[in-house]
């Protein structure tokens, strides 16, 4: 193992032993490594050159975590809502010895209101589907910045009940970036127009009342 995946696999470890929260629904050190650490390593290609970036819906840390050992010159920030998620991973992060990682727990659409427009990056796993994932993000970042989600079989499906509305969300049609067959990819996005004032909406509304309906 190289230094990189040596932290990680620690990282794992400690993941499978956290009895203060459930940080991830993969048992074992092993087993969390492989399907859990490893799977966030495509996403490395999509980080920038410099700045601040943003791991929304974080839980256990993943891919937050992941970017802030491969990449300790960028500012990561692992947002969750829910505190003994962050209280454990913030934890996790000191026994690591990992510095450039800020853990907040906040909602999303709260916390998108005090730092709006401010990320190079926004990225989720396993966050939600691909149009209400972009109205969380979107607010987040800057123009000329991007987003970006892991996602899976149903894809194209998710693409296609937002249609031709990213643009409301000042956003370029997405891209994917196929990975371990075509049963994994990222869907990426491109800002280049600053994100209306409308959003974010109330938080918990993204996933109620559709924007692009």
């Amino acid at each position: 193992m190289n230094p990189q995946e040596s932290i990680l696999y620690r990282y794992a470890e400690l993941l499978a032993s956290c009895t203060r929260a459930r940080l991830t629904g993969t048992r074992g050190a092993e087993d969390i490594y492989v399907l859990q650490v490893l799977d966030c390593l495509p996403s490395l290609e999509f980080l920038p050159q410099s700045g601040k970036v943003i791991d929304v819906g974080s839980g256990g840390g993943l891919p937050g975590i992941v970017w802030a050992v491969y990449r300790p010159d960028l500012s990561v920030t692992l947002l969750d809502s829910v505190g003994k998620k962050c209280d454990a991973v913030r934890d996790i992060a000191g026994t690591l010895g990992i510095t450039n990682v800020n853990v907040i727990c906040a909602r999303s659409e709260d916390f998108a209101r005090e730092n709006r427009e401010t990320f190079d990056l926004a990225g989720a796993r396993a966050l939600a589907s691909a149009g209400v994932c972009a109205e969380l993000l979107s607010p987040l970042v800057r123009v000329g910045g991007h987003m970006m989600t892991f996602k899976g079989e149903k894809v194209h499906d998710e693409i296609s009940e937002v249609g031709n509305s990213w643009s409301r969300l000042g956003l370029k049609k997405p891209a994917l970036k196929f990975y371990g067959g075509n049963a994994k990819c990222i869907l990426s996005w491109e800002k280049i127009k600053p994100c209306p004032k409308d959003f974010p909406r109330r938080a918990g509304l993204a996933g109620q009342k559709f924007f692009w309906e």
